[in-house]
């Protein structure tokens, strides 16, 4: 198998075996149709311990009654083994995937918010973990029992209740804390910086105006789009208007502040030229209300392309605008997000400048690395200073060549922020594509200044985090800010002998800053069954959130080994997972059978496809930026992002019923499934294409295209679908409206037609076949496993 595994022949050794059918091997597709049928539409109650919830393609409704919802939190399987031998003797990662911040749709409760006054939340003495349902009250409710620890503490007079005939308190559903799995508690002023309740936090756009983006139109584009986005700042629920304060900022190789206060006729530029010592020349008026300095905003906005509008400026900055950024929240002592659009690498001559270190000759070398590696220095001090400030930064790149994007992106990873490319951007096709994204980000609801720990009962703890987050020491996860796409991926370990009977707890509890400015504690809590039989683990495992932790571990490890190494990591995990299972739980039968556990049935194809994606295949071909781009989007994503990603949808168009609300099932992704005279869909969650077979009918292309045939349609007219007033041209645009709506991202859509050129870059997405640049096809993967399966075993 070309490209495929260290150690495979070129063909499959032995005798000729008979050719597997490929309806016969377990498809994603089925998968997820089942768990529909089984549980779509219905009501998930979490009141009972180490239930395991419906996939994430299910649509279902959560009823919390006493554990967090799996839109917060997920794990890779509900019932943890009881010992580390066991744990060892298996192989399946135990991590739980936290979104804390999950949106949670309009029919389910938001969480409560707790008030216990000057006293603040309560909490044990000894672990610190918070009152939460898994508590027992004891001695007529007087004192109660942590259950993470086990310490014995005094309930609070002001606290104090009865109990019932079943040792229960009598206001027991009259408390979120003791009753729920998600809530919130206000945070009293010891939890707030300096002892002091935090300002409401702001916004800040940094434009680059160099040459480039001048002329693209780039600049232009994002200054009249802000006139109306601004309105639309998020809020908290039931607030007027958003406290946020917003401010702007253009640069090339100098930064320029602009003054907008409301008491100005006109908005004022003051420039700051020496970029080693930043600092910004103006306190009053840099930060405003912008529901008071509309007028000026707008003024501002309208002048910034054409100040700029002859500018052969091509040599930009980049880590002094940061820093920049930090100045200003520093100095109005709050917390925020910097908006960053930026187009080329930062050659002036500043701190953070950038050399070119593209070298293909690296690729598939012991160096490969230092491909992935951000550059040391003073990028490193900037997440630091950004996380201590809270100052989240996402950024907007349109490069036209490599830009090293590894350490420019090196802050947005560590301070919760978003990494957005355009490469080549062009107002025309991209335009649209680019607004999706910024409005997304801008109307995101978030917490900034966060800081996450993760306690567990006794016998386990989380050893690492994988995330958008900065790690300053072994147990606080800081978020300069957490948006409701962001997840946390937590690895636990034994450090002791769990109980079957007492089960294991999780709590999560997240301090940040409202959108309002005021300090809030999240809780979520969850509780997991514990075992020694390794038949109910594997029974309890969820692939989707397996293929998570992998992802992020895999992804991680290829900073500092080879990828050759990590992908060999990856088939020998999977191997022996699947190999324990067979030998210790699955009933006897001829070795030439491949037995998989029901629950993890399709991790082989999660896991091919994993080894298909951009950073770990050792390929030329694809460009160093958009490897690096790829690594550091999976490290923030939750659950059902990587699902999408590793496993597209591809959905058939050329027989949808125009008159049903419902979008048709997918196939599987894979070339066997594409009919030459049918029109597919396929998404991933970052890509969207509209696949037409050379022998399309003609009707169908006329009621899409307003054209008479598919030869008629022009290549430069593939990023949209013209308004027609006919209902499969409708439909077809819902379909496509409604999965961008759903995703974090948006998907700039690609038409391609069957045998064109671009079709290639389509064809990447059919992760059941071979890949393109290197990697097996799912069939011989198994095969491939199988046979390290029945090594392992013999």
């Amino acid at each position: 198998m070309p490209g495929g595994f260290p150690g495979a022949p070129g063909a499959l050794a032995g005798p000729p075996q008979k050719k597997l059918d490929p309806d016969s091997i377990p498809s994603i597709t089925q998968v997820i149709e089942d768990d529909r049928a089984r549980l779509g539409g219905q009501v998930f109650s979490t009141n009972i311990r180490g239930q395991v919830p419906p996939l994430v393609t299910t649509d279902f409704t959560v009823h919390d009654q006493g554990n967090a919802s799996p839109r917060f939190i997920r794990c890779t399987t509900y019932s943890l083994p009881c010992t580390a031998e066991l744990a060892k003797q298996c192989q399946v990662p135990l991590a739980s995937i936290i979104k804390p911040f999950a949106k949670l749709p309009n029919n389910e409760t938001p969480l409560y918010v707790v008030n216990h006054g000057e006293t603040g939340p309560i909490r044990c003495n000894r672990c610190k973990a918070y009152m939460c349902p898994y508590m027992q009250f004891i001695d007529g409710g007087r004192r109660y029992q942590c259950s993470f620890c086990n310490c014995i503490n005094e309930v609070p007079v002001f606290y104090f209740q009865h109990l019932d005939h079943m040792g229960r308190r009598v206001d027991f559903y009259e408390r979120p804390e003791l009753s729920l799995g998600s809530y919130e508690f206000d945070a009293t002023l010891d939890y707030c910086k300096n002892n002091k309740p935090p300002n409401p936090p702001a916004y800040i756009f940094m434009i680059d105006v160099s040459y480039s983006n001048i002329k693209s139109g780039l600049v232009k584009l994002i200054c009249d789009e802000l006139k109306t986005l601004l309105e639309k700042l998020p809020r908290e629920d039931g607030a007027e208007a958003s406290a946020i304060k917003v401010g702007f900022v253009t640069y090339n190789k100098v930064l320029h502040f602009y003054n907008v206060k409301s008491a100005l006729a006109q908005p004022q530029m003051m420039v700051v030229s020496d970029t080693a010592e930043m600092f910004v020349p103006l306190l009053d008026g840099f930060l405003v209300n912008y529901q008071d300095s509309r007028a000026v905003i707008y003024n501002l906005l309208d002048q910034i392309p054409d100040m700029f509008a002859d500018t052969s400026e091509s040599e930009t900055v980049f880590a002094p605008v940061i820093q920049a950024g930090v100045e200003a929240f520093k100095a109005a002592e709050c917390s925020g997000k910097l908006f960053i659009f930026h187009s080329s690498m930062p050659t002036a001559e500043a701190p953070g400048k950038l050399k070119n270190r593209d070298d293909k000759k690296l690729v598939s070398t012991d160096k490969e690395k230092t491909l992935f590696q951000p550059q040391k220095g003073v990028y490193e001090q900037l997440s630091k200073d950004c996380v201590a400030q809270g100052c989240c930064v996402d950024l907007f790149l349109f490069p036209s060549q490599y830009l090293d994007l590894a350490t420019m992106a090196d802050v947005p990873s560590h301070t919760g922020g978003s990494i957005h490319k355009y490469n080549n951007f062009q107002v025309e096709t991209d335009g649209e594509h680019f607004l999706r994204d910024l409005r997304k980000d801008l109307q995101k609801s978030l917490g900034f200044d966060a800081v996450m720990r993760v306690r567990t009962s006794t016998g386990f703890r989380a050893t690492d985090f994988f995330g958008a987050v900065y790690m300053n020491n072994t147990t606080d996860v800081e978020m300069a800010a957490v948006d409701c796409d962001k997840a946390v991926t937590v690895e636990f370990k034994h450090d002791d002998a769990l109980s079957e009977e007492t089960g294991a707890l999780i709590q999560c509890a997240l301090l940040y800053t409202t959108i309002g400015g005021q300090r809030r504690l999240r809780i979520h809590n969850l509780s997991l069954n514990c075992t020694s039989q390794l038949s109910e683990l594997y029974k309890c495992c969820e692939t989707d959130s397996l293929i998570n932790f992998f992802a992020k571990s895999a992804y991680r490890a290829i900073l500092n080994q080879p990828v050759k190494n990590v992908s060999n990591i990856l088939v020998n995990q999977t191997a022996h997972m699947l190999a324990c299972y067979r030998k210790n739980c699955a009933s006897p039968s001829a070795a030439s059978q491949l037995i998989l556990p029901d629950s993890m049935k399709v991790f082989p194809v999660y896991m091919n496809s994993l080894m298909k994606t951009a950073p770990l295949v050792g390929s030329t071909e694809l460009s160093t930026d958009d490897r690096a781009h790829q690594r550091l989007s999976v490290m923030g994503m939750g659950v059902e992002d990587t699902q999408l990603q590793l496993y597209p949808r591809l959905i058939p168009l050329h027989d949808v019923d125009v008159s049903s609300e419902a979008v048709p099932a997918p196939v599987r992704c894979s070339e066997e499934r594409l009919t030459d005279s049918g029109l597919f869909l396929l998404e991933n969650g970052q890509s969207i294409f509209l696949w037409l077979g050379q022998a399309s009918p003609p009707d169908l292309i006329q009621s899409l295209f307003n054209e008479p045939s598919l030869a008629h349609l022009q290549q430069g007219h593939m990023f949209t679908l013209p308004e027609l007033d006919n209902p499969l041209s409708k439909k077809v645009r819902s379909i496509i409206g409604e999965l961008l709506e759903k995703r974090p991202n948006s998907m700039k859509l690609q038409i391609v037609r069957q045998r064109d050129k671009p079709e290639m870059l389509f064809r990447q997405f059919l992760v059941e076949d071979k890949g393109l640049h290197g990697g097996t096809s799912y069939m011989d993967f198994l095969c491939y496993v199988h046979r390290e399966i029945r090594q392992l075993l013999t």
